[in-house]
């Protein structure tokens, strides 16, 4: 802590406290606070446990195992994407040299001490490894969402309320899986809004902001979201 004291700038800690705090104060009012129902996430939430029963009446489950796939092939292209991004990060530290001389010759942006740069892209590849892992589980939760999906019966073999538990619990975990999925996207967004800092604090501050903004706008003020609230015509 005294070694990232020593070469950051008051500016450039307080830009960083201030990433930190956007996204953490985002994650608990879409995720955790009494607004998450109306969010689009959380009334997407809702039309999962719908599809769920609507799947437990029905035999024939082609097109729901497709979408589970669906859900599944989206997750491992963005885990791959972030894998691929690490790389990236990693290749960046080996470059940092290179980087360096160009940032020396950019007339708009201060000189970068090679630590607070290696801080800066350490920091990059935290964010990225962050969202592999989620794009992970969510990968494994859509296959579990899938063995649940099969274990609902069919409707001549098992009684009604049985047949909604099950599915119901396809749903909680389809859901679960979601709410993974959409925290690795989320850093992804963040990741954008974090490059910002390369440019200098304030630059940080202002590409948080613009990420916070663009994130919020389409959780709660997108054309998307009113889709599902309005009643269809």
């Amino acid at each position: 802590m005294n070694a990232l004291l020593s070469i950051s700038t008051p500016a450039d800690l307080s830009a960083l406290a201030f990433f930190l705090c956007a996204w953490l104060a985002f994650e608990a009012v879409v995720d955790h606070s009494p607004w998450r129902h109306n969010c689009l996430s959380g009334l997407m939430a809702q039309r999962r446990r719908e599809w769920m029963l609507t799947l437990a009446e029905r035999d024939l489950r082609m097109i729901d195992t497709a979408i589970v796939a669906g859900l599944q092939q989206g997750s491992a292209y963005f885990g791959s994407a972030t894998i691929l991004a690490i790389g990236g990060c990693l290749a960046l530290l080996g470059s940092t040299d290179a980087v360096l001389q160009i940032y020396r010759d950019l007339p708009f942006t201060p000189e970068v001490p090679r630590g607070i740069f290696e801080l800066k892209v350490f920091g990059l590849t935290t964010i990225c490894v962050y969202g592999f892992f989620k794009f992970g589980w969510a990968y494994r939760l859509f296959n579990y969402c899938s063995i649940l999906i099969g274990g609902v019966r069919h409707t001549q073999d098992a009684p009604a309320e049985e047949r909604r538990a099950a599915a119901l619990r396809a749903g909680e975990m389809n859901i679960i899986a979601s709410r993974h999925f959409t925290a690795g996207m989320r850093a992804i967004f963040f990741s954008l809004a974090y490059l910002g800092w390369f440019l200098g604090p304030q630059a940080l501050v202002a590409s948080t902001v613009f990420v916070v903004f663009v994130l919020a706008r389409r959780q709660y003020f997108s054309h998307a979201r009113r889709i599902l609230i309005d009643e269809p015509r």
